[in-house]
């Protein structure tokens, strides 16, 4: 008989006075914004940039560039691998909820699910797997069945019941394209997410996230730097309406330009062919602040911490689940 795991959800307003809760992962772009002196004055700063760029890219029936603005929930995943155990769930992903508030006509109309992506067995398999697998080897390689686990755990909870019941469309996942590749522009220009870019080869990023049971396509929305790395299930341009990709959009390309200055706020734009590179110094600030040595260094204390309380406690049960689990 399949193991079945339950998920648990629980939500949290993203806003001027959000604070990270214990078990939230440090990683998390929100999460490292909302710490030190300046914390709150980074949250309204992120939070009037993505309302500036929403209003921006939704520009009919708006002269004024303020009919919209967006609310953010952090939504906590959280699974029980043995349902009848007294022990604590343990935290499995955290994504980002968009709701869209329309000023003029007091509506509020929900965004999509996704948009970023934190995953503690993700932290595991790239901080500590991955990096032990080529410690000390002159070529870099992944090891067997790399992402297989983490790919079946996502396509399990958005199957389930669960996110079912609380997301009405799948997940959207946007994140920042990979340094190690080039991405050539082609003539598809959609009103809403630009200028559609492809690349000759997937990324290492690109097959795990497949392995998720997620396509990419990359577009470079009006007024970006760079294009942004859309991950999804359905039909991306078919299955969202614009104001949904615009919440993504908005959200994500203010977390890149925070987190990734030199590819998302660099001063001159992608060409026809473009390689990502975060050694480019042509590139402006936010005033936000963002320590970005602190957030690898606690990628892999808490990719150390899932191996303990996850990986090496439920291996077996994980490994007999994951050769059973039908995508």
């Amino acid at each position: 008989m399949n193991h079945e795991f339950a998920f648990t959800l629980k939500s949290i307003c993203f806003d001027e006075h959000y604070e990270p809760a214990e078990n939230t992962r440090l990683t998390t772009n929100f999460a490292n914004l909302a710490r030190g002196k300046r914390r709150q004055e980074n949250l309204l700063n992120t939070l009037k940039m993505i309302n500036n760029r929403f209003n921006a890219l939704a520009h009919w029936d708006n002269p004024k560039g303020d009919r919209y603005s967006v609310e953010l929930e952090i939504i906590s995943v959280e699974m029980k691998v043995d349902i009848n155990s007294r022990h604590d769930a343990l935290p499995l992903i955290e994504v980002l909820k968009t709701t869209i508030v329309d000023q003029h006509t007091h509506e509020r109309s929900e965004g999509i699910v996704g948009n970023n992506f934190s995953s503690y067995v993700r932290d595991y398999d790239f901080s500590v797997l991955l990096l032990g697998h080529n410690k000390g080897k002159s070529g870099f390689s992944t090891p067997d069945n790399f992402g297989d686990l983490h790919g079946k755990l996502f396509k399990c909870f958005v199957n389930s019941n669960t996110f079912k019941e609380h997301f009405k469309k799948p997940p959207v996942i946007c994140l920042s394209v990979s340094s190690s590749r080039t991405y050539h522009r082609t003539e598809n220009h959609h009103p809403v997410l630009g200028i559609e870019y492809q690349q000759d080869e997937y990324s290492l990023t690109d097959e795990y996230f497949a392995k998720m049971g997620l396509k990419v396509r990359y577009f470079m929305p009006a007024n970006s730097a760079a294009p942004l790395a859309f991950y999804f299930s359905g039909d991306l341009l078919g299955d969202y309406t614009n104001l949904e990709l615009i919440s993504t959009i908005s959200t994500m390309d203010t977390f890149q330009k925070i987190y990734r200055p030199e590819i998302y706020n660099a001063n001159s734009t992608a060409g026809k062919s473009y390689q990502p590179s975060l050694n480019n110094q042509d590139y402006s600030l936010t005033r936000i602040v963002y320590d970005r040595e602190e957030r690898s260094r606690l990628a892999i204390e808490q990719g150390q911490f899932v191996e303990e309380h996850f990986i090496k406690p439920y291996q077996p049960l994980l490994e007999q689940w994951s050769a059973r689990y039908a995508c």
